[in-house]
């Protein structure tokens, strides 16, 4: 379990206030505010349906707020004016700094590992291709996959193949990364080595906002845990503290599942007694 020790004074490096989104007539999410400390790492939970990855894609504008304000480190974007919204170049600008690791891995299958790890710097950052290639081999080595560098995605298992997708994340020096169920596609056996990666990230300072359904994963890595349901905050604290003793019966209803152990979640989500 993390227990970093955060200065009150310093500026938090993601900060949202007042965020809401709506789909046509459905609202997703209703006034949520959250700040996460340089080198916090913040686990998303709750029910499908919650507003859990619809946060997370506001977080790097992917999908665009309704009202708010959304900062990053230095950049910030408000959606509480009349102004014009922002375009894809201040657009491509913040999420410059923001590493998005998805369910499904969309890699490109022409390219061999090492290419797909290099691509970004060398076509958004316009890094020179031998500096690419050396920072795309050390995160390769970090990942656990230096050996698969002239491999192609086809020739990956599912929890390798996450691994790549984390690292061309990484290759892009985000100051942040955002894990959207990074684990949730991939058989029961490999999601241990995707997630052995992400605990490295954590002691390594990366500031990390993770959705998951992983409860003994978030409990162990996560400083805080956010509960969400019907697009608000119900819940949120000190990670062990809110999946083993929450104070909501929102809360405890959600996790109640999970210390049963459901036959259809996987091994990994059961919290040991």
């Amino acid at each position: 379990m993390n227990q970093k020790a955060y200065s009150s004074t310093e500026q938090p490096m993601i900060e949202v206030t007042g965020l809401k989104k709506s789909f046509a007539k459905t609202v997703v999410l209703r006034d949520i505010s959250l700040k996460v400390p340089r080198g916090g790492v913040v686990a998303l939970i709750g029910p499908s349906g919650s507003g859990k990855s619809t946060l997370l894609r506001c977080l790097n504008l992917l999908t665009i707020p309704d009202a708010g304000v959304v900062r990053v480190d230095t950049q910030s974007m408000d959606f509480n004016s009349s102004s014009r919204l922002p375009g894809d170049r201040a657009l491509a600008a913040f999420r410059a700094n923001t590493g998005m690791v998805f369910q499904s891995f969309n890699l490109f299958p022409h390219m061999s590992v090492l290419k797909n790890v290099m691509e970004g710097p060398v076509t958004v950052r316009k890094m020179a291709t031998a500096k690419a290639e050396t920072l795309a081999i050390e995160l390769l080595t970090k990942v656990g996959l230096k050996d698969k560098a002239t491999a192609f995605p086809e020739s990956l298992s599912g929890g390798q193949k996450q691994r790549v997708a984390i690292a061309r994340a990484l290759a892009m020096q985000p100051r942040v990364m955002l894990f959207d169920e990074a684990t949730s596609a991939l058989d029961p056996e490999l999601v241990g080595e995707v997630l052995a990666v992400v605990r490295q990230l954590a002691a390594d300072g990366m500031t990390m906002v993770l959705v998951t359904h992983e409860m003994a994963f978030a409990r162990d890595v996560a400083d805080r845990v956010i509960f969400m349901r019907d697009g608000i905050v119900v819940e949120e604290g000190p990670a062990r503290q809110v999946i083993e003793a929450p104070n909501q019966d929102a809360t405890r209803n959600f996790l109640s599942h999970f210390h049963a152990g459901r036959s259809e979640a996987p091994a990994s989500t059961s919290l040991p007694a």
